[in-house]
């Protein structure tokens, strides 16, 4: 058993589990860290996906009585049915924009630049975002003199749930940040900041079980045996440390915004184009 590549599994597990729910892209940073540390290759594409499966598990571990809950309620509870219903339509959009340009997003965008030009792009869009929503509701949505339109998740709509799948969509880019996408997404579409988090978690569960299972489905012929030690620490790591940082994250929307991590985003997406473009750092494409 390799060591070196066991270790490398277990960074990028943890890399995926503490950034897979905040606004500053997964994905992106896995490609990013995954360049530094020379685990490149179309095996290393297919292993940042199916660890995400970590990530899953974490949301369902935190979350679990509510899931439970929906389950038992489908046959006789209309909020449940409605829960269910939401979290489908919102997955749908991914799935037909994924099937159509999956293949082609991977070979163009999966590379440093066009993650550290998404960075800086989303980082913009999530400071205008931060303060439309300032001036609708407040400093602080849940402490502001005005309402968010759909204040929890049992507020929303099916037209909500579609809006916040479509803008999922976005994520299929690299850099751009599928948990980012469906919260500031959300917030825009007048859902107010906690239940914008929330759902973004929930729909994470079919987004990524599906992403993760159809990944691995199309790289089967590539994969051995010899990679499941790889890729299950991977995903163990994924999961601690995406419990950890799920439990933070509900903690800070209750009191902070994303300001920060817009700042974050456009820093260090900045960072890495100067560091391409000199030749600083040696960014493996």
């Amino acid at each position: 058993m390799d060591l070196l590549l066991l270790l490398k599994a277990a960074l990028l597990g943890i890399v995926e589990g503490l950034t897979e729910f905040l606004p500053i892209s997964s994905t992106g940073h896995l490609i990013l860290a995954g360049s530094l540390l020379n685990f490149t290759g179309d095996i290393a594409k297919t292993f940042d996906i199916a660890i995400q499966t970590g990530a899953m598990f974490a949301v369902m571990w935190e979350y679990r009585s509510r899931l439970n809950q929906t389950l038992r309620g489908l046959g006789h509870e209309a909020a449940a049915q409605r829960f269910a219903l939401n979290v489908s339509i919102a997955f749908v959009p991914a799935v037909i924009f994924g099937l159509l340009f999956g293949k082609m997003i991977k070979e163009h965008l999966f590379h440093p630049v066009p993650v550290a030009i998404a960075f800086v792009l989303g980082g913009i869009i999530i400071l205008w975002v931060e303060a439309r929503h300032k001036r609708a509701y407040g400093s602080l949505d849940l402490q502001g003199q005005r309402k968010a339109r759909v204040e929890t998740v049992d507020d929303m709509s099916w037209r909500d749930a579609l809006k916040v799948g479509l803008v999922q969509c976005a994520a299929l880019i690299p850099g751009t940040s599928r948990s980012g996408a469906t919260i500031i997404g959300g917030m825009l579409f007048g859902l107010s900041r906690k239940a914008a988090t929330e759902f973004s978690f929930y729909l994470a569960i079919p987004t990524l079980i599906g992403a993760g299972a159809y990944s691995l489905y199309k790289q089967r012929d590539l994969l051995a045996v010899a990679d499941i030690p790889v890729f299950l620490v991977g995903a163990v790591f994924a999961f601690v440390s995406a419990l950890v940082c799920i439990r933070w994250l509900i903690r800070y929307v209750a009191t902070h915004d994303f300001t920060v991590f817009a700042w974050y985003r456009i820093v260090f997406g900045l960072i890495v184009l100067l560091t391409f473009e000199t030749g600083w750092l040696n960014w493996h494409v």
